[in-house]
């Protein structure tokens, strides 16, 4: 038998558990030109704030021992030109599609959430209110639990389908975070975002990114993210979608093992663009070697001694 491979979160149903993450494939046009999207559970866009973003100057990208670190920015086309240029080409698609929403104040996640809620092509809205390399919006709405509770309620006021808010790790306790944002109507959460880093050039003296710090992604965060994920999955009932140096099966196994009902892939994606469907794959095959029967099976099941 086939092992079945679906998840469901709030109420939307994916063919499998494996997303993109934000900011790690544009908008999928160039993603397409490599394999069908129709192989994703689902796309996640890169941040889409009111204005335009043209984000860092370069250097914004750097490699670290298992990781990269980035300060893009949030660079982006703007809300007005996401709905006129890529929603066209997102609604061809057969998989699911998030957009992450970012923004410098609240009214700007709500504007921004008020437009798509207009199109019926985005299934879900991922706030981003933990992006560690903006100087103003991003990591402030998420790092106070009352900041969180507020913004995912004015969300939920103006999107009638469901919300995810995005957590970071840079914060005393993530669990209270998540709490507040399941407080404010949340529908499920994405966790992790970047770990707060830097690098230096031991030549020039000078930081490795124009932005001086950056957020750490790669398979040097996935101990942090799992830790994350079981905290979270422990202390509340929302459904997770697990992020942070997933790059195989086996790691996502552990994630969903952690309590994951979904993950996002990031940072492999620029090494091997085409790793999703090579997950999904190996996926099955682990499953059907353990002999179950639904991904479903391995959610929270961890054994803790």
């Amino acid at each position: 038998m086939t092992p079945d491979l679906k998840v469901t979160i709030a109420g939307v149903r994916f063919a499998n558990p494996i997303m993109t993450a934000s900011g790690c494939c544009g908008y999928g046009e160039e993603l397409a030109q490599i394999f069908p999207l129709s192989k994703l559970g689902a796309l996640v866009t890169k941040s889409i704030t009111l204005k335009p973003r043209l984000g860092y100057p370069s250097p914004r990208t750097a490699e670290t021992a298992s990781g990269m670190l980035n300060a893009i920015g949030l660079a982006n086309v703007g809300i007005d030109r996401f709905l006129s240029d890529k929603i066209p080409f997102l609604s061809k698609q057969k998989t699911r599609v998030i957009v992450n929403v970012a923004g410098s104040s609240l009214h700007e996640y709500v504007e921004v959430c008020a437009r798509l809620n207009d199109c019926e092509h985005v299934d879900m809205v991922e706030l981003n209110i933990s992006c560690p390399n903006v100087d103003k919006g991003g990591m402030e709405f998420g790092a106070d639990p009352t900041m969180t509770e507020k913004s995912v309620a004015a969300v939920k006021e103006v999107f009638s389908r469901p919300v995810i808010a995005k957590l970071s790790p840079n914060v005393t306790d993530i669990v209270q975070i998540a709490r507040a944002a399941e407080q404010g109507g949340a529908d499920a959460l994405s966790l992790i975002n970047s770990v707060v880093g830097t690098a230096i050039d031991i030549e020039t003296w000078r930081p490795r990114l124009t932005n001086n710090k950056g957020g750490l992604t790669g398979p040097a965060i996935k101990p942090i993210a799992l830790a994350k994920v079981d905290a979270v999955y422990s202390g509340c009932r929302l459904p997770i979608i697990g992020i942070g140096g997933i790059s195989s099966y086996l790691d996502v196994v552990e994630f969903l093992l952690c309590g994951a009902t979904a993950v996002q892939v990031g940072t492999a994606l620029f090494v091997e663009p085409d790793i999703p469907v090579k997950i999904v794959h190996d996926l099955a095959g682990y499953l059907k070697k353990r002999k179950l029967t639904s991904v479903r099976d391995l959610v929270g099941e961890v054994r803790k001694y």
